[in-house]
């Protein structure tokens, strides 16, 4: 099944319905309005009472969305948009959506059986589905550089052209965006905000959060709303946006069990969702220091998968150091790649098993062996 064709349409008979308001409470007085609640010509085409949207928001997050090629027609009742470019439109990749995502999968990510049959599945399932009852919700856990953020990368470049980069595709980072206990309120009402004018302006936008074991508990209840069974709210439905979660939280658990795989004589390969699924979602729950600690999200089954993603073992290092070789253009050399491999540190203390760091660093230690 191709991912093509999918449009998010902003206008209706070429002419845009609504108009971009700054962050606040619908037909309220918004800063910069002159306290006369007008919508404010300079933002972009936001959709919705009350709502604003932005072509570049992970650029921008909390201040005013960038420059979206708008012209404005002044009226009496206020200000109209025309001509922004006829129409907004978020249409997927092309081609065989399912074929291309496993073949990125398998080619460039180690190590991780059960994340790959995961998430190629749910997302397949989901962006065939013409009508899903609610967001497609996705929690990954592990370690540091197991391949959570990696993942997300190939998910976003398989559903748009640009990826990360691309218009609908909005990342927010705990630490950099949330970092003040103090703000929470504002933060709330901010996220609301933003996703809300998103999704108007395209049902199909993913949001990504990353950092979750660092983001303030509660916070992220404030979108449960979004994420549960509705068909809209306020005349917006959520239903085809996607959200994923990335969380250190529970890789404790998922070391465990790898762990008992590994000394009981078994393959990696041999576990199964089942054998964590379950622990990973309590240990999220009751993780006060994650953003999942005792959250709606969790209680009300309002996340569809909790992917764990397993520690990475000394062969998994070598199969990543070798694709970082060839994305580079070198041949691959085996003896550099044992010795970088062999640079890495490992954990338990007497067995070495798995790789404290996973594939993150070894893109640095490789850059010793090539500098000119």
């Amino acid at each position: 099944v191709g991912w093509a064709g999918v449009w998010c349409e902003s206008w209706e008979g070429g002419q845009r319905r609504g108009a971009a308001r700054r962050p606040g409470s619908p037909g309220s007085a918004q800063p910069g309005d002159g306290g006369r609640g007008e919508p404010d010509p300079e933002l972009a085409c936001g959709t919705g009472p009350g709502s604003w949207a932005t072509t570049a928001g992970r650029r921008d997050f909390g201040l005013r969305p960038a420059d979206a090629s708008c012209t404005f027609a002044q009226k009496a009742d206020g200000w109209t948009i025309r001509n922004f470019l006829q129409r907004i439109s978020c249409s997927f990749l092309t081609g065989d959506g399912k074929a291309a995502l496993q073949k990125d999968l398998d080619s460039k990510l180690f190590g991780q059986h059960l994340a790959k049959k995961v998430i190629l599945n749910a997302l397949s399932g989901f962006i065939s589905n013409p009508k899903p009852k609610k967001p497609l919700t996705l929690s990954l856990h592990g370690w540091t550089g197991t391949g959570k953020n990696f993942v997300s990368k190939i998910i976003a470049e398989n559903i748009y052209e640009g990826g990360l980069n691309s218009d609908y595709v909005h990342l927010f980072v705990a630490t950099l965006h949330f970092p003040h206990i103090s703000n929470i309120t504002l933060y709330k009402d901010q996220l609301q905000s933003w996703i809300r004018g998103n999704v108007s302006a395209c049902a199909r936008s993913i949001f990504i959060f990353d950092e979750m074991d660092k983001m303030h508990a509660g916070l992220i209840d404030a979108i449960k709303p979004y994420l549960d069974y509705y068909d809209n709210l306020d005349g917006v439905s959520y239903q085809k946006a996607i959200f994923i979660f990335l969380s250190n939280a529970g890789a404790e658990r998922i070391t465990d069990v790898a762990l008992d795989f590994w000394r009981s004589g078994k393959q990696r390969e041999e576990i199964k969702l089942k054998d964590m699924e379950h622990a990973l979602s309590v240990s999220a729950f009751n993780n006060k220091n994650s953003g999942f600690w005792h959250s709606s999200l969790i209680d009300r089954n309002l996340i569809d998968y909790f992917v764990p993603f397993l520690p990475l073992e000394y062969k998994h290092l070598k199969m990543c150091i070798r694709v970082e070789m060839q994305s580079r253009g070198y041949e691959v050399d085996e003896d550099i790649v044992s010795r970088v491999a062999e640079e890495m540190t490992f954990f338990p203390k007497e067995e070495r098993v798995f790789s404290d760091k996973g594939c993150k660093t070894v893109f640095t230690k490789l850059d010793y062996y090539y500098d000119d």
